[in-house]
C-alpha cells in the first residue's frame, strides 16, 4: 500500500504497522484494506483528532445496520491490533478491551469423504471454458487436486510459476508461503501426469515467471474469488451442500481433508507416527508442531476406531477442537 493511500493524522503509523506486519511474515491483505477504511473514516468524522482516542475507536465498533457478528469482529481485529502498535511505540491509544470483543465463531473444518472427494472431482474435470478464461477446463482440474493431493493453501497454488513446478522431478518448490517461509512438495505421479498435460497445452510458449495456474496462456495470475467462484459451482454439481458464508465447506478444507486422510492411512497402516508427524509439518509448511498436532484431534474424533492409537502415542500433544484453523 503507497504512501498516498493514507491521508488522516495516522497515516505515518499505519504505513509503519502495516510494513511491520509484513515484515514479520504476514501478507496482512485483508487487514490493509480494513485499514484503509478506517483511515477515511478518521478523517471524515475525527479530522482533527491527533491521538487514537477511545471516542474514535468506539465509534469505529459501533455496530451498524444489518452487520453480522463475524463482520464486526473482522473490523475489530486491525484496529485493535493497531492501537497495541502504538502502545508499544509510547503513544497514547486506546486498546478496545476483550469484553467489547464479540464471541468468536468456531468454526470446524468439514472433512470430505472419499466419494465426495470423487464427485467433486469429477466436476472438475467436467467443467467448460468461460470467456473470461479460456483454459479453465484446462487449469481448474489441476487447482484443486493441487489443494487436496498436496496440501496447498489458495495463495500458494495461485501464486506458483512456470519455474516453480518442475515436470522432470514432479516436485513443486512454494516460495513465500506463510510467514515467508519456502518448501518444496513432492506430487504423485498421476499428478505430475495432470501438470505435464496442462505445460504442453497452455505453457508450450510461456517463459518461466508465467503462472502456472493463470487466466490465459499469457499466464495472468488467477484470482481468489475465481477460485471461491468455481469450488462452489462444483460443490453444488457435486451435490454437496454449501452452509453459506462462513459455514462451510471451505476452500482450504480441501488442506484440512488432505491432512486428516494422511492421518488416517498412516494409521491404518501401522505407521511410526512420532516419525511421520514431523513428515507432515514440514509438508504443511507449519511452523509449530501444534498446527499439525491439531489434526490429531480431528483425525481421532471422526475416525473412533484409530482414537486409541493416536492418543497412545500424541495424547498430551493432541489439542481439542475449537477456533478457526481456516489459515494455518
Amino acid at each position: 500500500m503507497n504512501r498516498t493511500s493514507f491521508r488522516s493524522a495516522f497515516a505515518a503509523y499505519l504505513e509503519g504497522f502495516i510494513t511491520h506486519k509484513r515484515a514479520i511474515g504476514y501478507r496482512y491483505e485483508v487487514g490493509a484494506a480494513i485499514l484503509n477504511r478506517f483511515d477515511g473514516f478518521c478523517s471524515r468524522y475525527h479530522g482533527s483528532e491527533q491521538t487514537l482516542s477511545k471516542e474514535i475507536v468506539t465509534h469505529w465498533v459501533e455496530r451498524r445496520p444489518g452487520e453480522s457478528t463475524g463482520t464486526l469482529g473482522i473490523r475489530i481485529g486491525p484496529v485493535r491490533q493497531f492501537a497495541r502498535y502504538l502502545h508499544n511505540l509510547g503513544y497514547e491509544a486506546y486498546v478496545i478491551p476483550d469484553r467489547m470483543l464479540p464471541a468468536a465463531r468456531r468454526y470446524i473444518p468439514y472433512i470430505f469423504s472419499n466419494t465426495e472427494l470423487a464427485a467433486f472431482f469429477s466436476q472438475t474435470d467436467a467443467c467448460r471454458y468461460w470467456a473470461g478464461n479460456t483454459i479453465r477446463h484446462k487449469v481448474m482440474p489441476v487447482l484443486f487436486r493441487l489443494l487436496y493431493c498436496c496440501g496447498l493453501r489458495v495463495g500458494e497454488a495461485t501464486a506458483l510459476k512456470c519455474k516453480n513446478v518442475d515436470l522432470r522431478t514432479g516436485v513443486l518448490t512454494v516460495y513465500g508461503g506463510k510467514f515467508n517461509k519456502d518448501r518444496r512438495v513432492p506430487m504423485t505421479e498421476e499428478l505430475t501426469e495432470r501438470c505435464r498435460a496442462l505445460a504442453e497445452n497452455v505453457h508450450s510458449l510461456s517463459d518461466g515467471e508465467s503462472h502456472f495456474l493463470g487466466t490465459s496462456s499469457e499466464g495472468r495470475p488467477l484470482q481468489r474469488k475465481t477460485v471461491y467462484g468455481n469450488f462452489r459451482k462444483f460443490l453444488w454439481d457435486a451435490g454437496i451442500s454449501h452452509g453459506g458464508m462462513g459455514k462451510g465447506p471451505r476452500v482450504h478444507d480441501l488442506r484440512h481433508t488432505f491432512a486428516v486422510h494422511c492421518l488416517r492411512r498412516w494409521v491404518e497402516e501401522g505407521k511410526d507416527l512420532s516419525a511421520y508427524l514431523p513428515v507432515l509439518k514440514t509438508y504443511l509448511g507449519h511452523t509449530h508442531f501444534r498446527e499439525t498436532a491439531y489434526y490429531l484431534r480431528l483425525t481421532a474424533d471422526l475416525y473412533p476406531t484409530i482414537t486409541a492409537q493416536v492418543e497412545k502415542v500424541f495424547g498430551q500433544l493432541i489439542p481439542r477442537i475449537g477456533g478457526d484453523h481456516g489459515n494455518d
